[in-house]
């Protein structure tokens, strides 16, 4: 059996498909990371989100009952009650203010904390939008390098290597974020 003559620009071939796709290995793994931390910082985020209607609802209950106690206490006064049971009846109310403010304060660092989540939530979501995008063409460029080494087709591999210049430009967008 005689063998055959390489052509030398398979070897640059096979040299450019494997730079492509440790690229597209290093795309895949990076955008599934990045996919991960968005699906955690987004139920962290919910996590806060229900926290602050937890919050919310406690907060209410005491206005509510502030209120009540309120117009009791007015009532009270009206019907010249012991300046004991105003007293007692003060003291509650000022008890439910104190609780109220407390939790309007613990809402607005809640708060803070779902939209920290739901920011990085957004920038995972970039990160891995990038790495997407750079898999299918660098993937594209992959089975045009195999196609152009199966049918010895020179200008396949130039058509490849196009291709993967784009994975790789979307590759380094998953790191640097140049398109927003």
């Amino acid at each position: 059996m005689a063998e055959e003559k390489k052509e030398k620009w398979t070897t640059y071939m096979a040299i450019s498909t494997v730079l492509i796709v440790v690229c597209a290995t290093l795309s895949t793994f990076k955008g599934g990371g990045y996919s991960t931390r968005s699906l955690m910082n987004q139920t962290l985020a919910s996590d806060q989100w229900a926290f602050f209607q937890s919050k919310s609802l406690k907060s209410y209950i005491f206005e509510m009952q502030k209120d009540n106690l309120e117009l009791q206490n007015q009532q009270n006064g009206k019907l010249q009650a012991s300046a004991e049971i105003m007293a007692k009846y003060q003291e509650k109310i000022d008890m439910y203010t104190k609780k109220i403010k407390q939790y309007e304060l613990e809402k607005e660092e809640i708060t803070k904390k779902a939209r920290a989540y739901e920011a990085e939530r957004d920038m995972c979501k970039l990160h891995g939008s990038g790495f997407g995008i750079a898999v299918i063409f660098l993937q594209i460029s992959i089975l045009l390098s195999s196609i152009s080494a199966l049918a010895k087709k020179k200008y396949v591999w130039f058509i490849s290597l196009g291709v993967g210049l784009i994975g790789i430009f979307y590759f380094a967008d998953g790191f640097f974020l140049f398109i927003k």
